[in-house]
């Protein structure tokens, strides 16, 4: 068994790949506030659209949202290969930033929401990858990180 380093505290250091799905969830999730933010005035203001449609969009991204993260946990454990579906995820929800400023009718930006929060709602529900040696101190690291971003961007925001 290998010997783990510990800190000054007496603690093991958090492990590179928390660190890195830390840091990739803190960039994706403020990006994903930065645009939906400003989805609702662009689909009022830019394409026309009723507080109806609106509410639509969030709706079926909301539920998108929580059906998926009801699915993903299964389809984890059934496949287990956690940092495949996690890379998959993020890289889907990544790839669908870029349709938003993209779009130019609301059907457009239900599909890019919908992709989107699919691909969130599939990642929060995967595993982080630490070890268990190494579990108590990594368990908060990625809501730490969600953490961190709600402070980061706080000041933008009139909520």
């Amino acid at each position: 068994m290998k010997a783990v380093q510990r800190t000054a505290a007496g603690e093991a250091p958090l492990p590179g790949a928390v660190w890195a799905l830390g840091l990739t969830s803190l960039f994706m999730d403020f990006s994903s506030e930065m645009i939906h933010g400003l989805l609702p005035v662009f689909l009022v203001v830019n394409l026309g659209v009723s507080a109806a449609v609106l509410g639509l969009v969030e709706g079926i991204a909301e539920a998108t949202a929580q059906i998926t993260r009801a699915f993903s946990g299964w389809l984890s454990d059934l496949l287990d290969r956690r940092k495949a579906l996690t890379v998959v995820g993020y890289g889907l929800a990544a790839a669908t930033k870029p349709l938003f400023p993209l779009a130019t009718s609301a059907g457009a930006v239900l599909i890019a929401r919908f992709a989107d929060r699919a691909a969130r709602g599939f990642v929060a529900r995967l595993a982080m990858p630490w070890s268990p040696i190494s579990r108590p101190s990594t368990k908060g690291a990625r809501p730490s990180a969600c953490v961190r971003r709600s402070t980061l961007w706080a000041p933008f925001t009139d909520r």
